[in-house]
């Protein structure tokens, strides 16, 4: 379900996504981590195309009875969500990643340093979802979204690193392609085929 969600907020589709959280809900996917799919696809898919689903994700939790807001998952400070950036990626990618918001040129290097402080120090630090279902959901924005073949590659390789294996990212394009169709599900089969050879 958590798949699904995420493969909804990358293709856009809101209509469909309302009503899987309902079925979400259902069975068993808490609205923490509903809320948590939707706060992580900020970094992947933009505000722009995000700020729909969250109306349409407080809309039907408010629906269904649930207090909102819910309590708050964040672990970081602008003090220090850079160097637990770096640890998150680190944690899921490796040390060639030690440096990595250091890197690029002069001009651009401050987008490497915005991935590792913004993406992964406000994000892939909170609670709420651990590792390896925030790997999953980056998997699914990237898979659904298209267009992303190069991100895509580099997320399948790094969820295979933390425990998300091949058949288990198969496994994920399956339940995804009633949703996004088998253009994209193909293109990612090929993202993940590759990942797993490195």
């Amino acid at each position: 379900m958590m798949a699904i969600l995420a493969s909804l907020l990358g293709c856009q589709g809101v209509d469909e996504f309302k009503a899987m959280v309902t079925a979400a809900i259902n069975f068993g996917v808490t609205p923490i981590e509903i809320k948590e799919i939707v706060y992580q696809s900020v970094a992947y898919l933009g505000i722009g195309r995000v700020f729909p689903y969250l109306h349409a994700v407080n809309d039907v939790l408010t629906n269904k009875g649930i207090a909102l807001p819910l309590k708050g998952q964040s672990t970081t400070t602008r003090e220090d969500r850079l160097g637990k950036g770096i640890q998150a990626q680190v944690d899921i990618m490796g040390d060639s990643m030690k440096e990595y918001y250091k890197s690029g040129n002069q001009e651009s290097k401050h987008i490497n340093y915005w991935l590792t402080d913004n993406c992964f120090g406000d994000y892939y630090t909170r609670t709420g979802l651990d590792y390896k279902q925030r790997e999953m959901i980056t998997f699914c924005f990237l898979l659904a979204q298209g267009g992303c073949e190069p991100q895509l590659t580099a997320h399948a390789a790094a969820n295979i690193r933390i425990g998300n294996d091949k058949a288990y990212l198969i496994k994920i394009i399956s339940q995804c392609i009633p949703f996004i169709g088998y253009p994209r599900s193909l293109n990612a089969l090929r993202c993940v085929n590759e990942a797993s050879k490195q």
